[in-house]
């Protein structure tokens, strides 16, 4: 059933988000007119390359109907009809849906198998150890907080249990034999957990993916979800990063791995919920094939 929105409330609801996603992103547009660059707050812009403007757009989201916005700019943006009523826009999902089915479906079945089963809380962040082991040349231009030869002890006295494809498919050669999973494309389904950080992250790009079919506001508790992990991803990493978040998590110490499982558990209970209340905006009670592969 189709809900129609007053002008005044649809309005101000997308003036509220343009502001806060200009906030959410001052710091990265200014830095980018300089030229420079933060290790931490810039990686979502580049590890998922959705520029500022995507996420200042907001969309009212499925079975919403907006009065009097045919003469808005929004009547040219793609996945938008006029409304039931004369002079209204609402967003075309039954178009979105049968151009793009197959990734659709595939993204409602990550978003619900991944909510549907309990996190795993002893991978420790290791994941970003795994990907310097061994190694001289590192991802990042950051020294590491303990070393090479004592960051590699870290690795080699405990296990990697890494489930997520997209943090596994950057282990060194020397790693990958070490974790417990052999990730992959076709088995992520069945191997995302909520307790995996780039899952938690991951919730952003599924909000994106699904487009005008996610209201705004809810892109925009995405994308803050992400950018919070992404600084205990940092700070429970291998480098040395105090200049940018903050004092590390050692994870190497027993009060480290405490702390990093505490904050972990709190973001997964942060992406479940995001993970449901995306699913519900975007796909409500409609059948969605599970049969379907997994996007990237």
């Amino acid at each position: 059933m189709t809900r129609l929105l007053d002008p005044a409330d649809w309005r101000a609801r997308e003036r509220a988000h343009a502001r806060r996603a200009d906030a959410l992103t001052a710091g990265h547009r200014e830095r980018s007119a300089r030229g420079e660059r933060h290790p931490v707050e810039d990686f979502l812009f580049t590890y998922y390359s959705y520029s500022p403007a995507q996420l200042r757009r907001w969309h009212p989201g499925a079975g919403v109907e907006l009065a009097e916005a045919a003469g808005e700019e929004r009547a040219g943006w793609r996945w938008y009809a006029p409304g039931e009523a004369p002079g209204s826009l609402r967003v075309d999902d039954a178009a979105m849906r049968a151009e793009k089915a197959p990734l659709l479906a595939a993204v409602e079945r990550m978003l619900r198998l991944t909510a549907s089963r309990p996190g795993s809380f002893g991978c420790f962040g290791l994941h970003e150890w795994a990907m310097v082991y061994r190694q001289d040349e590192h991802r990042h231009a950051v020294p590491l907080r303990l070393g090479q030869a004592a960051t590699d002890a870290v690795v080699d006295t405990h296990e990697l249990r890494c489930t997520h494809i997209d943090a596994y498919r950057f282990f060194t050669p020397e790693a990958v034999p070490r974790n417990r999973f052999a990730p992959s494309r076709e088995t992520q389904p069945e191997l995302e957990q909520p307790g995996c950080l780039h899952a938690g992250m991951d919730v952003y790009k599924w909000a994106m993916k699904l487009g005008p079919l996610v209201p705004g506001e809810l892109l925009l508790d995405a994308f803050e979800l992400a950018r919070d992990i992404r600084f205990l991803d940092m700070q429970a990493s291998p480098y040395e990063m105090r200049a940018w978040s903050g004092e590390p998590v050692r994870i190497e110490t027993a009060e480290g791995k405490a702390e990093y499982v505490r904050r972990q558990r709190g973001f997964a209970e942060r992406s479940n919920a995001l993970r449901l209340a995306v699913r519900e905006a975007a796909f409500g009670d409609a059948a969605v094939s599970p049969a379907t592969p997994s996007p990237r």
